[in-house]
């Protein structure tokens, strides 16, 4: 497979899930808000919303309510899975009418629709104009053509060549902000644990369990049937053969044979029916296994873990203390955020695609940038904010200073989506994120939250008041506020205990590194290297890591395999060697 051509799929593929999905949440935002509506499990509890999308999944089904706007649509482009993710049935067994009245809106975020069930809501229920209606249908069409059974995850020069030019007019077309977008997206290098990443959200997976799931149910039936035909013979031979016994013994080997002939003509023939079954669902299987080899896991079978998507370069193990990163860069953003701006980022987290968000509490503003400095963007804050971490590809959280909520950000259209209150929270003391929860602190306790609903899903109390929080596999890392506690503590989920190790110094910031094993950037400006187990440290080798000062502060990112560090005078960042 030719790189360039792996490079065009990567292009086209986050163009539609960076750019167009995040543009077609948008516009179902802005038509429920413009009815007044303040969430979409509000619209999608809207009487007009949930009968439009009941009958795009339920055939020959008369509504007790507006039975003449009733629809029986020959296809049913609804998914099992879509309608699950959207609606739960209330009160089961009660309601004694079949239709949508006995169901009721999940708390759904407007992040959780694909463009497919997206583009779905939006030209069903609701309002357009004609041409956004056609740039809708075409964006949706060219994902479904070049995208969703694309397994070879390449696109020649010939057909990206025209492709691009459609993308980029529909897009505009919609939203004409999104060329400073296009053109970043469009000189981007391929990553290539990203686009693999990015093709298993984009192949249509749904639609191939389906039809593998009519297969297997249909060489069940053949199987059921023939073994069947095979009893009811070899019954009648057996009967048969009774009555020619009493008559004749003589007569009894001929039935015998008889029974034998029935039976094997029945496996013959059950053999023969089958055949084409089991050929016909070969290919379905092997298909299958294609998208299971890369780890997909579908949301008909289970809630799908968002940490669980992420897919992760081959793992090795490092020495502790060994020099595994290189100094690449350093960046400088005073031209475009003013002289004093290193005085005051009090925290950068950095996005699988390696963008960079920081934290600028005095400007009560986030910057967004590439790892090299460019592409500089910003989103004003109302308040000052202090800590970040990634929620997805394109949602970030933050903690305001004097605030007890939680600020949610859309980086890509640079928008806030929500605020959340969890009680009980305080807000200076970090934010991370685990098992797609969002880990906050409390009064001595950690408190997940569930950022969808925005409620506290478990609290877990500890003998300190923790800070700098960090999120990884199963564990919540955190250090005391006391800078004179050198202890870096964390929970385990494994054996829901607090665990303890004592470094040379207070612990200012941890990262995770790929192998499970942390950086910890400590106050007297050393980094230490922990031991997956947390049982081991030495002081980390890499040469720039040792200037990074006692106000240090670190994070890695495993997609890009890059280390940025910051303090009061610069950004540095490290590639893996």
């Amino acid at each position: 497979m030719d790189r360039e051509d792996r490079r065009r799929y990567f292009i086209v593929g986050s163009v539609i899930l960076e750019v167009v999905t995040p543009l077609f949440w948008k516009r179902i935002e802005n038509d429920y808000t413009s009815c007044g509506l303040a969430s979409l499990q509000d619209f999608l509890n809207k009487q007009s919303t949930i009968h439009v999308l009941f009958h795009l999944r339920h055939r020959n089904t008369w509504c007790c309510k507006d039975k003449t706007k009733c629809s029986n649509n020959r296809s049913l482009p609804l998914q099992y899975c879509q309608w699950d993710l959207l609606y739960k049935e209330t009160n089961p067994g009660v309601n004694p009418h079949d239709c949508h009245c006995k169901f009721s809106a999940n708390p759904v975020q407007p992040d959780k629709l694909d463009i497919t069930l997206a583009s779905l809501i939006l030209l069903n229920c609701c309002t357009l104009t004609p041409n956004e209606r056609a740039a809708i249908k075409e964006l949706r069409q060219y994902k479904n053509d070049y995208l969703s059974h694309n397994i070879k995850g390449a696109i020649t020069k010939g057909e990206y060549r025209t492709l691009w030019a459609d993308l980029t007019n529909f897009i505009l077309q919609l939203d004409p902000s999104k060329q400073d977008d296009l053109t970043r997206i469009e000189a981007r290098p391929l990553d290539e644990a990203l686009c693999s990443s990015y093709c298993i959200s984009l192949l249509d997976l749904h639609e191939r369990l389906d039809e593998i799931n009519s297969a297997i149910q249909t060489m069940n039936n053949s199987v059921q049937g023939s073994l069947q035909n095979m009893s009811t013979t070899v019954q009648s031979s057996l009967q048969n053969l009774g009555i020619t016994a009493q008559s004749s013994l003589e007569n009894m080997e001929s039935s015998m044979q008889e029974i034998g002939n029935s039976v094997q003509s029945s496996l013959q023939n059950m053999g023969i029916s089958m055949e084409g079954t089991l050929r016909n669902i070969d290919t379905s299987l092997q298909e299958l296994l294609f998208y299971a080899r890369r780890g997909m896991a579908c949301q008909c079978f289970a809630e799908r873990n968002d940490n669980q998507d992420k897919i992760l370069p081959s793992r090795k193990n490092y020495q502790l203390g060994q020099s595994i990163f290189k100094l690449h860069q350093q960046i400088d953003l005073t031209s475009e955020v003013g002289d004093n701006w290193r005085e005051f980022v009090t925290e950068i987290v950095m996005m699988d695609d390696g963008r960079l968000v920081m934290c600028l509490p005095t400007q009560n503003r986030l910057v967004i940038c590439n790892t090299d400095g460019s592409q500089v963007d910003s989103i004003h804050v109302q308040g000052r904010p202090l800590c970040v971490t990634a929620v997805n590809n394109s949602t970030i959280a933050v903690t305001v200073e004097h605030s007890m909520c939680i600020e949610m950000y859309d980086i890509n259209n640079k928008l806030k989506l929500k605020s959340i209150s969890p009680p009980g929270m305080w807000w200076w003391s970090g934010i991370t994120t685990i098992n797609n929860k969002l880990v906050v602190r409390g009064y001595k306790k950690l408190l997940i939250i569930d950022h969808q609903t925005g409620e506290v899903v478990q609290t877990i109390y500890t003998d300190y008041h923790p800070v700098r929080l960090h999120g990884s596999g199963d564990r919540i890392f955190y250090s005391q506020n006391s800078l004179l506690n050198n202890k870096l503590y964390w929970y385990s989920y494994t054996d829901h205990r607090h665990h303890t190790l004592t470094l040379p110094s207070h612990p200012n910031s941890m990262t995770t590194l790929q192998d499970g094993s942390l950086y910890v950037a400590c106050k007297n400006g050393s980094v230490q290297h922990v031991s997956s187990d947390g049982k081991q440290y030495k002081t980390a080798k890499t040469i720039g890591l040792t200037s990074l000062g006692n106000g240090g502060h670190l994070y890695y990112n495993c997609k890009q395999r890059k280390l940025v560090t910051y303090n009061t005078s610069t950004i540095n960042i490290f590639h893996e060697k």
